[in-house]
This record gives structure tokens, sequence and C-alpha cells, in this order.
């Protein structure tokens, strides 16, 4: 069961599950998206259709309303009836002509508008002047609406319905009189045929489908379906906030409209099924899509996969190997970038860990001698430092003091040179030159006015890290081989100096001695290459040994392939020795 187990857990059967859930996710987060933005267009532009007919359904409405109070005004302001309430207002009873004389004024309503049932006008008391031989006000309408005439101060009221005219709408208005500072005299009663605030355009798409409703503010239906699940289920319908409604089996999208005039409320209905007819195929087309993309996709990725683990697989045949010999580099198997980066730098790797291996024998190779030497400098060194002590205090009793100072200057000579390889092997650049100080101080002592040296540094390179006893064998070097056969005063300058971007030091020995020929200066690079010393007289750590440490601590070159240690000489002129290494990113300032 475990040989199968790791047979399916292979870097292609995780690719190809890995990419095939991947896309599985993406097919579905851009299916269902789609989906959702699709649907909630076609659903948003359905109510905006929807919201604009009920928009200008109800313009319609209050055009009508507005002319119907347009109409009852003129009649409420006509000079004739204004008289003519004024008499019966006063106490004098209109005559049957003049009462016959109110047609032509009160006609002027269903004259200019359509749909109107009938006109009735009424004295403050309630008695019918038109048409002739009415009945008493309170008999057509309640007292409660007579009074919310009165209240709106010769604005309309609609009544809705009229319950002894089921196929009317009612409106009623007080009138009142203008040269009687604007006292109640009567009122305007005009019924109209529920057809005229029917809604007769249904949504384009829609069909018949589509349901409106014009209702009252007590719910009653004044135009629309009369279906009975309609009839009962208005009321529910004007309280829902939510736009989704469902009647029966059904789910509606519901938009309302209210007049600002009557108070009464539009109400259209559209079957969510009609607007979302669309979503569907929309529907069936994504699912299409996603079949046909996932089988794409697995043969390509099948293809992929099998491109990228047979040269993978190929080179782990050869990192197998290494495992009992010296690496191998691997060869070149695929022509896929990646797969060529992966092997060039795994041949890389190959050559620099093949490389590393030799410096590391090299390095504990030299760190053994090292030890050695510093064993053998080592010997009874408290002997050697007691010795300077007492003859330091022997020189002081004399008041011998430059020699006193001589002799201290070699004493702290001696206890940097020889201390433990493995204690304080890095100091700084400060520590250095104090200690190249220390060499020169001594050196004076030893030709006197013939040496002439300076020690120049930067003050932002002081605590620069760098190997102890990097510096003084170059200066040793100029002074024995420079400076010992020149014939007069000779100069060493020691100048440190950091980089303008602060990442390297830069360390130059120059002496004016004798120099080299193009010869002897070409023989002494090649030794220097060959890692060999190359000394007249075979003294002193050497330029070579300088050179090694700085291989070991900084790597090939030094630092890159910048080669750290350079030597400029002229025959009769001098030597200048140069060394440049990395600043730690820890020393930056």
């Amino acid at each position: 069961m475990r040989p199968r187990i790791r047979q399916l857990n292979t870097l292609r059967n995780q690719m190809l599950v890995g990419f095939l859930f991947v896309m599985m996710v993406i097919l579905a987060m851009v299916g269902i998206g789609t989906y959702d933005s699709v649907s909630t267009l076609l659903k948003n532009n359905a109510e905006k259709q929807i919201t604009q007919t009920a928009v200008q359904g109800n313009r319609r409405l209050e055009a009508v309303l507005h002319q119907i109070d347009s109409l009852t005004t003129q009649v409420a302001a006509n000079a004739y009836v204004q008289r003519l309430l004024a008499g019966e207002r006063s106490g004098r009873s209109s005559s049957f002509a003049e009462q016959q004389a109110l047609v032509p004024q009160v006609t002027i309503i269903p004259t200019y508008a359509s749909g109107v049932h009938s006109v009735e006008l009424y004295t403050y008391g309630g008695r019918g002047l038109y048409p002739l031989g009415g009945n008493e006000l309170e008999g057509k309408v309640s007292r409660e609406w007579i009074a919310k005439a009165q209240e709106n101060k010769g604005g309309i009221v609609w009544l809705g319905i009229d319950p002894q005219y089921p196929g009317t709408v009612t409106a009623l208005r007080s009138i009142h009189l203008i040269n009687l500072d604007f006292a109640p005299g009567g009122y305007l009663l005009v019924r109209l045929e529920r057809d005229v605030f029917r809604i007769e355009e249904p949504l384009a798409g829609m069909g018949e489908q589509e349901i409106s409703l014009l209702v009252d503010q007590q719910g009653r239906r004044i135009t629309g379906s009369d279906e009975g699940a309609l009839s009962e289920a208005v009321r529910g319908l004007m309280d829902s906030p939510e736009p989704v409604v469902r009647m029966g089996d059904r789910q509606y999208v519901m938009v309302k409209q209210q007049s600002a005039i009557t108070g009464w409320t539009l109400l259209i209905l559209t079957p969510v099924s009609a607007i979302t007819e669309g979503i569907s195929v929309l529907r069936t087309a994504i699912l299409a899509s996603a079949g046909i993309g996932t089988l794409l996709f697995i043969l390509l990725s099948f293809v992929l996969s099998t491109l990228i683990t047979r040269p993978i697989l190929k080179l782990i045949k050869t990192m197998r190997g290494a495992r009992f010999g010296v690496l191998k580099p691997s060869e070149q198997v695929s022509s896929t970038l990646e797969i060529h980066e992966l092997t060039h730098s795994y041949n890389g790797m190959v050559e620099d860990t093949n490389r590393l291996i030799r410096l590391v024998y090299e390095k504990e190779l030299l760190q053994s001698r090292t030890e050695l030497k510093a064993l053998q400098a080592q010997i009874h060194p408290h002997f050697l430092f007691n010795t300077l002590e007492a003859l330091y205090w022997s020189l002081i009793d004399k008041e011998e003091e430059e020699l006193a100072g001589f002799v201290i200057a070699m004493s702290d000579l001696f206890r940097y040179t020889i201390s433990g390889l493995n204690k304080e092997e890095w100091v700084t650049l400060a520590e250095e030159l104090e200690q190249v100080e220390r060499y020169m101080s001594i050196m004076t002592m030893r030709f006197g006015d013939r040496l002439d040296w300076r020690i120049l540094s930067s003050p932002d390179a002081a605590e620069v890290k760098l190997p102890k006893l990097l510096i003084q064998p170059l200066v040793e070097n100029a002074i024995q081989h420079g400076l010992e056969s020149r014939v007069g005063q000779g100069s060493v300058t020691v100048t440190a100096v950091r980089s303008p971007g602060a990442d390297r030091l830069t360390i130059t020995v120059e002496d004016n001695g004798g120099g080299m020929d193009g010869d002897s200066l070409a023989r002494l690079k090649q030794a220097l290459g060959e890692g060999r010393e190359w000394s007249s007289k075979g003294s002193g750590l050497g330029l070579a040994n300088v050179r090694r440490r700085l291989r070991l601590y900084y790597g090939s070159g030094g630092a890159g392939d910048e080669e750290p240690l350079e030597i400029a000489s002229r025959k009769g002129r001098g030597t200048v020795v140069k060394l440049s290494i990395p600043v730690e990113k820890g020393e930056q300032a």
C-alpha cells in the first residue's frame, strides 16, 4: 500500500491536483461572480423599468387629479356660483330658474375632463342645488368627510370609492365666498369613473404578467386586477418594506409610488420569473464553459507537468550519484528557461561547493601552521614580558626615558603580535594602526633621522573590522626591502580611506625606497597569484601570506572578482601596495 501511495504522491500528481483545484476554484468564483453580477444587473434593469413605469403612471394619475382640481376651482370661483351661494348663505333660497342657470357653469367639468360620472353642487347647509331635485349632502357623504373638506379650506378632498356608486371615485371640495371674507358657502361633489385611473401600459417584454393596482389609504382597490388573492393581500403589500413579495406560489418584484395629492398608492407587481428568464440561459452557458475549460486545463496541466518533472527527475538522479563521490555537474536536458536555469544553478553550486571544500582544506592547513608558529612564538612569553618590564624600570631609574618608551612600545608590540590565534582575531582599524605606530616608533630608534613616517586615516574608518596583523607585514616589507638599502632619508606613508559609498576600505602603504624593476615586479605578482612567497630575504609574513588571508576571510579575490592586493613599483622611485576590503553592513556609519 505504501509504495502505491508514494507513487501517487509525486510532483506530477500534486501539480495536476493542485492545478485542477485552483482551476475549479477560479471557475467557480468567476462563474458565481458572473452569474450574480448579470442576474443582479437584469433585476436592477427590470426594477428601473418598473419604477419608471410606476413614475409615469403616477404622473398620469396626478395629471388627471390636477385637471379635476383646476376645473372644480373654476366652478367654485365662478361669479354666478359665488352670487347664488352667497344668497343661500344670507337666507334667500334660489329659484328654479336660478338653479337651472347653473347648468352651463357646472358642466364645464365633464366637458373638459373625460371619465366624469357626475357633478353635484350643494349649499353650506347641505341642500342640493345641482342637479335639480338633488338630495341632502349628508345622504351622499359622511360628516367626517364634510369636516375634512371644511378643514382643507377650499382644497379638494379625494374620498375614494363611493359606496353608493362602487364604479366611481368621489372628490369633495368646499366653496368659500370671496365677497364674504371667504366664509364657507357650499360644496362641490365630483364622481369619476374608476377606469380613468387604470394603468394600461405593461412593461416591454413582460406582457400580461405584470399587475398594477391603485389603492386608497384604507387599502381598498381603486383600479387594477380584481383577483381574490390580490384583493386579500393588498394591505400586506402596502405595509411590506421588501422589494420582493410572495403571493401564493409566485414571487413578485414590487414597486410603490404614493400620490402626494390623494395619498393613494400605485403598486406594480412583476413576476420574478419574468425578470430572470435570461438567467437560465446564462447558467447553462457558464456550466458548459466551465466543463470545457476544465477538460482543456487537465490536458494542458498533464503536458506541462511532464515537461517540468522529466528534467527534474534526471537532475535528481545526478544529485543522488553525487553522494558516492565528488559532486559532478548535470547535463543540460531541458530547453525550458526555468529548468535550464535550475540545472545551471545546480552546476554552479557544485563548482562553488568543490571550490569551498578546497578553500576550507587550505584554511585548516594554514590555521594549523599558524597555530604551530603561534605556539612556538609564545614559548615563555611571561618571561619575555617580565624581562622587558625589568629593563623598563632600570632605564627609568637611569633617567633614560626615551629608551624606556621604546621598551614599552616593544612590549606592547609583542603582546599584540603573540596573543592567542583564536583571541581577538578581528580588530578595528584604529587598533591595527596603533600597532603599526608602535612598530614605526621602534624602527625610528633604529634608523634615526633616516626614517620619516606618517599614518593618515579618515575618522569614519576607525571602527571598521579587519583581520589582525594585516597592515604591519606591508610596513615591514616597505622598510626592510625598500628603505634599508636606500642612501639618505626614506619615508613610509600609511593611508586608510573609506569609499564614498562607505562599502569598501582602501589601505595604502607607500615608500620611496629602491623599488623594483619590471621583471622583479612581474615575478612577484606571478608568485602571489600562485600562492607562493617571494622574498629576497625570506623574513616576515610576506605578501603571499596577506593575500592568502584575504582570500580566506573575504572569499575568492578578496571581494567578488576584484583583486584585493595591488602592487605598483618603479626602480629607484619606490613601491605602493594597496589593499581593498569590503566593509560589513553592521559597520556602516
